[in-house]
C-alpha cells in the first residue's frame, strides 16, 4: 500500500511543479503530494508494525535499514518539491 501512496505523491509533485511553471493554481497538486506522503510513511509505519507484531523480525531486520533511509529522502524532496511552487506563487504575487 505504502508504495501506491508513495507513486501517488510523485505524480502529483510533479503535476504540481507543472502546474506551477505554466502559471496555474497548483495548491490542489501541493495538497494531494504532501497529504499521500504522509499516508505513505503512516502505511509504512503499519506493515513494519505487523511485522514485529507478526514476530517476523528476520523481515524487519531486511526492510528497515533501506526504508528508513527512502522514506526520509522521499518526504525531505517531497517538502521540498512542493516548495517551489509555493514560493513561486509568493514571487509571483509580489510582482503584481
Amino acid at each position: 500500500m505504502w508504495l501506491f501512496f508513495g507513486i501517488g505523491a510523485i505524480i502529483f509533485a510533479i503535476l504540481n511543479l507543472v502546474w506551477s511553471f505554466q502559471n496555474k493554481e497548483s495548491k490542489w497538486f501541493r495538497f494531494a503530494s504532501l497529504a499521500l506522503t504522509a499516508l505513505t510513511v503512516c502505511a509504512a509505519y503499519s506493515d513494519e508494525a505487523k511485522r514485529l507484531v507478526d514476530g517476523d523480525l528476520i523481515g524487519l531486520m531486511d526492510i528497515m535499514p533501506a526504508m528508513r533511509k527512502v522514506l526520509w529522502i522521499c518526504v525531505v524532496l517531497s517538502i521540498l518539491i512542493n516548495s517551489i511552487s509555493l514560493f513561486r506563487e509568493n514571487k509571483n504575487e509580489s510582482q503584481i
